[in-house]
């Protein structure tokens, strides 16, 4: 691992809990191994391209990094439920990550939607640079899951395949396909392929107490967070 820079950004109001306030620690890096990364994430780091990052939050610590145990996985009846409306509907297609006007079309929409739905900050149209910086150029191979229901495209996911793990990068859906739980089926569908590979996790990022948009990652068991000792421990919220 070659690191460019390290800069920790002053606390502000946090984007997830409001009441709080955050501040993340950047680490650029020039070069990066699969394997290096996969050990930045037993220790609670995520990325974006070439940038890693985790909390460093002066007093909460509710950001809480969560994987799936692949083989012991068991899906509940919702899940279940949601597995059987997708599975052969909808087509996934696993490839490099590319931009596309599609693609571009697709993010944005999901963008302004959830910013309707749930809160999020209002959504400025995505170029293609910035696109290309978040998911496309990245310091080893990265997958682009594609899914497909017929020929339209209505949910792009990127996924990092390491040594032991698939960790989940960002997901975006087809508004309009609501009802098809599509980011529950694209976990479904991480944790199938880990399985088939013999892959022992799934990274799911953070899990937030409390935050809308993040407690979902919870609901897949057994699942297993980092405590503030360092150790991967099983939870239950």
């Amino acid at each position: 691992m070659r690191t460019l820079a390290v800069v920790t950004s002053p606390p502000r109001p946090c984007g997830y809990l409001p009441q709080e306030t955050w501040s993340l620690t950047y680490e650029l890096v020039g070069e990066l191994t699969a394997a290096e990364y996969e050990a930045r994430l037993r220790a609670g780091w995520r990325r974006f391209g070439y940038t890693l990052f985790r909390p460093t939050c002066p007093a909460c610590t509710k950001c809480l990094s969560l994987r799936i145990p692949a083989a012991s996985f068991r899906p509940d009846r919702s899940q279940r439920r949601c597995w059987a409306t997708n599975d052969g509907v909808v087509k996934l297609v696993i490839g490099e990550p590319s931009v596309t006007a599609e693609k571009l079309a697709l993010y944005d929409r999901y963008h302004t939607a959830q910013a309707h739905r749930v809160g999020w900050p209002e959504h400025e149209a995505k170029d293609a640079a910035d696109y290309i910086e978040s998911f496309v150029e990245n310091p080893f191979i990265t997958q682009e899951w594609c899914y497909y229901q017929g020929n339209r495209l209505v949910g792009v996911g990127y996924v990092d395949r390491l040594p032991q793990s698939l960790s989940a990068i960002y997901f975006y859906y087809d508004p309009d396909e609501m009802k098809r739980s599509l980011g529950t089926f694209n976990i479904l569908s991480l944790i199938q392929q880990a399985q088939q590979w013999q892959l022992a996790y799934v990274y799911l990022g953070y899990y937030v107490e409390g935050c809308r948009s993040l407690e979902y990652k919870a609901r897949f068991r057994p699942n297993e967070v980092l405590n503030d000792r360092g150790q991967w421990v099983l939870y239950r919220p």
